[in-house]
């Protein structure tokens, strides 16, 4: 049975003067659904973002939130929460303070309070002022403003900024239960490892236009060939035996960007020659100390709809 519906954008166009924001953009998502929304700088995603937040109005197309028609005014259905461009909070006051006088607008209790500071990891600083906080620590307060709220629509602009692993994951956690719980989630980033980690579905802008929208799993099948590291107990050995594996190719590693490694080989081919390749090395008496891709599969086809293939094959040894 399918799920109902908690956005429905069609043919949602915005324009800031003869900047084309977005150009006639098709959008689905629905309850209980993690929907990742990427793109380069510039593509339209904060602009998207306000849009479901009722910061901004479409110059056309319809745009339905939860079930409700959003007409021609800054407002959305109630059940709509979420921050773009970072979480708007008062430096002056302490977490809880900042909850509490949002919780005076929504009938919130201190439970509540409590209860969603908790969520998200801040109850041990609390009652610290958030001037001295974190970019991180700023993110996870937007994220306990939110959820405070208990919405059905989620909107949150790169809620992993600036947080370390351990913040991370916490973060993940808590979007997570949120969507078993019903919640829909539409979420932006620059980081493909959150999107693969928590989306079911991602939208893909390229200057306001979509490109790509549909199931994580669909994207990552499309990237075709990819680079593999491989690092084994004899490099020589094993290069012969790449080499001489049909379907085989050995990448460039002549990269400047590249970390140097003798004993790294990075091999290019599809699925089934890397089978082919494994089990030649085995029978070689070749030990496998590592065979995996340069770029994780989901990346790639996103440098490629973007336009960065070109950047596919360093940017993962840049960030080493």
């Amino acid at each position: 049975m399918d799920r109902p519906s908690a956005v429905r954008a069609r043919g949602i166009s915005r324009s800031f003067g003869d900047v084309v924001a977005l150009d006639s953009v098709h959008v689905d998502v629905m309850e209980g659904q993690v929907h990742g929304l990427v793109g380069p700088n510039g593509a339209g995603k904060s602009t998207l973002l306000g849009l479901l937040l009722g910061l901004a109005l479409a110059d056309s197309g319809e745009l339905e939130i939860l079930g409700t028609r959003v007409s021609r005014k800054l407002a959305v259905p109630d059940g709509v929460a979420g921050f773009v461009d970072g979480p708007g909070l008062y430096p002056s006051l302490t977490p809880r303070q900042n909850l509490a006088a949002l919780a005076s607008l929504r009938r919130h209790g201190p439970e509540d309070i409590d209860q969603a500071l908790d969520q998200v990891g801040l109850s041990d600083v609390a009652d610290d002022r958030v001037r001295g906080f974190s970019l991180g620590m700023r993110q996870r307060l937007g994220l306990a403003a939110a959820v405070l709220t208990r919405p059905r629509l989620l909107v949150l602009d790169e809620p992993a900024n600036g947080l370390d692993p351990a913040g991370s994951r916490h973060v993940h956690r808590v979007i997570a239960q949120l969507a078993a719980e019903g919640t829909a989630v539409v979420l932006s980033s620059h980081r493909m490892d959150d999107v693969a980690a928590l989306c079911s579905e991602v939208t893909i802008l390229v200057t306001g236009r979509v490109v790509f929208s549909g199931p994580v799993e669909k994207l990552a099948a499309e990237t075709g060939e990819l680079d593999h590291r491989l690092r084994t107990t004899d490099p020589a050995a094993a290069r012969r035996i790449a080499v001489h594996t049909p379907g085989i190719r050995l990448a460039a590693q002549e990269d400047p960007y590249r970390r140097q490694d003798a004993d790294l080989l990075v091999v290019r081919g599809p699925v089934q020659a890397l089978d082919e390749l494994v089990v030649r090395l085995v029978g070689a008496g070749v030990g496998i100390r590592e065979l995996g891709p340069v770029v994780a599969p989901l990346e790639a086809a996103f440098l490629a709809l973007t336009g960065d293939a070109d950047d596919a094959a360093t940017h993962d040894e840049e960030g080493a």
